[in-house]
């Protein structure tokens, strides 16, 4: 809510309307270059944040929550000690929620201190727009950061160490992405290491190692989006007898209980996905199996998305995924250049696809790319979640014109009841 989810989609939204603002004018409808003014731009993407913290403080008061503001630690694995701005105090507990999430990762050859090298907390700030910007990360944060600043006037320069952009995503998804954005920014280099990044008061110097990238180059800041890690170690794990697996994880059974029974672990620290919705519906398990009731993590499956332009989103089980483990699946696909809705929109490279199980027809999986793909999803979701087949899908009626028809034609493709396209034999 304050560094992550919330200011990043308020960025993502100013950068978008530039961008869709540029689109215009092909269709006849010209605008001038936007004048950006950065003190008014973070003033009101701190009032999206100030609304929701106080709105979730307001509703801790009601409930009487008590609130402690500080950095907490365990003494013991009943205790803890939370030092803060009005001292320090110890609290002791019979059950404990820990939520203490992630930070980004870095390189250890990089210095995260110095002024122009960036992680993402870092970039929402939004202190400038440089003139050239290099992410390190082709995934769901790096590819977010990277939208913002691109929107926003810079020339962006992405570096990924996997042979493709957003690991994950099915390559047929993120293909049409990269098309996109490869229109936009400087340059895109895959299966690229960094090997060194030299800042300095006027820029960075940073070498790589790839088949296409430059064996040097010059940027005015660099942003590092390589990853999470999970603060396990800033917690005092140990003195509650907790022991974080390699990965700094903390493991967790499905009433979300730690090795240490009456202590619980959602979030970041349970492990991946790192998704708030995922700990939002932990910490929900977490507080109703403490308050007694039978409560246990059931979810088939957390969708994902990249809030990209173009949005990229999927859920339960990939194509690339099925193929590999030999799972029997049937795929219906809806391209979004016969969908009305899409053409209006300018997104006639958009598809919605979805993966039934080849034996009993019920939904496993899907995705989506294109505009408003991250609320889209949700339905697959929902089929999912409900052992939906095609039929189900397909026979229910969706408004028209609108990007949720291309959901329901993907399921009458796979039906083979589609009469918006000529099938292919």
């Amino acid at each position: 809510m304050n560094v992550g989810c919330i200011p990043s989609k308020a960025l993502l939204h100013a950068a978008k309307v530039v961008d869709e603002a540029e689109q215009l004018g092909a269709h006849g409808l010209e605008f001038g270059p936007p004048r950006l003014d950065l003190e008014r731009l973070n003033a009101w993407k701190r009032g999206v944040v100030e609304q929701l913290t106080s709105g979730l403080a307001g509703l801790a008061k009601q409930r009487k929550v008590e609130r402690a503001t500080g950095e907490a630690a365990f003494v013991d694995p009943y205790r803890v000690r939370i030092a803060g701005e009005a001292g320090e105090r110890t609290v002791s507990f019979r059950h404990c929620i820990v939520a203490a999430g992630s930070r980004p990762a870095f390189p250890p050859f990089i210095d995260p201190g110095h002024p122009r090298v960036m992680d993402s907390t870092d970039a929402l700030k939004l202190e400038e727009v440089p003139e050239r910007l290099l992410v390190i990360g082709g995934g769901i944060i790096g590819l977010e950061m990277a939208a913002i600043y691109s929107g926003l006037g810079a020339r962006v320069t992405v570096v990924e160490l996997a042979d493709r952009l957003l690991p994950g995503a099915d390559p047929d998804l993120v293909k049409i992405l990269r098309k996109r954005i490869a229109k936009r920014y400087e340059g895109i280099f895959l299966n690229t290491e960094v090997t060194a990044v030299e800042p300095d008061e006027t820029g960075v110097t940073v070498s790589m190692a790839g088949k296409d990238a430059p064996a040097s180059e010059r940027f005015d800041r660099v942003l590092v989006a390589v990853g999470r890690r999970p603060n396990t170690d800033r917690i005092g794990a140990e003195a509650a007898g907790l022991a974080p697996g390699a990965d700094g994880c903390l493991a967790v059974d499905e009433h979300m209980r730690t090795a240490v029974g009456h202590i619980h672990a959602i979030g970041d620290l349970a492990g991946q996905p790192m998704l708030a919705h995922k700990a939002v519906h932990e910490g929900k398990i977490a507080a109703e199996v403490i308050a007694g009731e039978r409560s246990a993590w059931d979810a088939r499956a957390v969708p994902s998305v990249a809030y990209t332009d173009p949005e990229v989103a999927w859920v339960g089980v990939t194509e690339e995924q099925a193929k590999a483990e030999g799972i029997a699946y049937e795929k219906g696909t809806f391209p979004w250049a016969a969908n009305g809705r899409a053409l209006s929109l300018d997104a006639s490279d958009g598809v919605s696809k979805i993966l039934f199980d080849a034996e009993t027809g019920r939904v496993i999986g899907g995705g989506i790319v294109g505009p408003g793909a991250g609320d889209l999803i949700a339905e697959i979701a929902l089929a999912l979640e409900m052992g939906a087949d095609a039929h189900d899908i397909g026979l229910t009626v969706h408004p028209h014109p609108t990007l949720s028809e291309t959901v329901a034609m993907a399921a009458e493709a796979a039906a083979g009841t589609l009469t918006d396209l000529i099938p292919k034999r």
